[in-house]
């Protein structure tokens, strides 16, 4: 398989040697790597403009400039779908990386181990991304990709699929999280939310990123975060 890495740290040594591990690893593994290389944000931002993103970004936090979590934040407002790994010397960002949906945080030094551990999650949720969901609405049949889909809300004997736009369709929801893969969660008797499109969760309540506030029935607390770390 071919893969894009992109690779953004202000340190020019950490970068070479973050470059050298994802190169070993594709050798290991029979990939074909295409790498870009950026010291800033900035730069990053000035090289896609429109577009043309890599399938995993392993990002720097701490730069000078423009930091890390707030360019993963300025490219999901974008529309970025690649997978993107965080590399820190500190662990006080971890709870912001619900909101960009980071793949995971690795800790300076890095360990060719974990990077290996990691890209090879990454590649996984590169492959499921690519699913989708058959819809056969009246007149007309729609694949809805997953990764589109915040949540499915059943109501009696129908469900109402919350995507980019809204799909009702007679099936019971048990049907539908057949077809579905690990990343959706049941949270009670009427609700499949997408563990991707979580913002944050309290002891009642799920955010989505798309502003709504989903009921977390009592006991699913404990369960819904095994599920996201499971699916980081």
């Amino acid at each position: 398989m071919h893969y894009t890495i992109a690779i953004c740290d202000d340190d020019p040594a950490a970068s070479r040697y973050a470059l050298s591990l994802a190169q070993h690893w594709a050798a290991e593994r029979g990939h074909h790597l295409s790498c870009e290389e950026y010291s800033s944000a900035e730069g990053y931002l000035f090289a896609h403009p429109n577009g043309g993103e890599p399938d995993i970004l392993l990002l720097d936090i701490e730069m000078g400039g423009m930091n890390g979590v707030d360019l993963a934040r300025d490219l999901r407002e974008r529309g970025f779908c690649g997978q993107l790994v965080f590399i820190t010397g500190y662990s006080d960002y971890i709870a912001q990386g619900y909101e960009v949906e980071a793949l995971h945080y690795l800790m300076k030094p890095l360990s060719s181990a974990h990077l290996e551990t990691v890209l090879d999650r990454a590649v996984r949720h590169l492959a499921q991304s690519g699913r989708t969901l058959l819809l056969e609405l009246p007149g007309d049949a729609v694949r809805l990709p997953l990764r589109e889909i915040v949540y499915l809300e059943s109501d009696r004997n129908y469900v109402t699929i919350h995507a980019g736009r809204d799909y009702t369709l007679k099936r019971p929801l048990r049907e539908l999280e057949a077809q579905l893969d690990e990343g959706f969660f049941r949270a009670g008797r009427s609700y499949l939310v997408n563990l991707r499109r979580i913002r944050r969760v309290s002891r009642t309540d799920i955010f989505l990123d798309n502003g709504v506030c989903l009921p977390l029935p009592r006991g699913m607390y404990d369960p819904l975060n095994q599920a996201m770390i499971r699916h980081l």
